[in-house]
């Protein structure tokens, strides 16, 4: 999966995220550290969105019900795309690891 799919995250929130503007100042490790950074944060800002209509939902203070079912669909993308990228992450530092000099 590239890189510019977890700038494209960013966008989902309507936030403009670390990990768009470090796709063309960082370079290496750096970008993607940075743009996993950017989407950790992207997450963050959705499950707190989500978390919020959740309980506006609850309390009867949400007036269109669609906003947290919307909130909480794109907080699970993302989250389950975050985690994706991890593990292809985390499996390819293993393989770096396997190999032999």
């Amino acid at each position: 999966m590239p890189i510019s799919a977890i700038s494209a995250v960013g966008s989902v929130g309507g936030t403009t995220s670390a990990a768009a503007a470090a796709g063309t100042t960082a370079s290496g490790g750096a970008a993607f550290g940075d743009a996993l950074t950017g989407a950790i944060d992207n997450l963050q800002s959705l499950q707190g969105t989500s978390d919020k209509l959740a309980i506006q939902a609850v309390t009867g203070n949400l007036d269109d019900i669609h906003d947290a079912t919307i909130a909480s669909s794109r907080a699970q993308v993302t989250l389950e795309l975050v985690a994706g990228v991890r593990n292809k992450a985390v499996d390819a530092f293993n393989e770096i690891m396997r190999m032999q000099a």
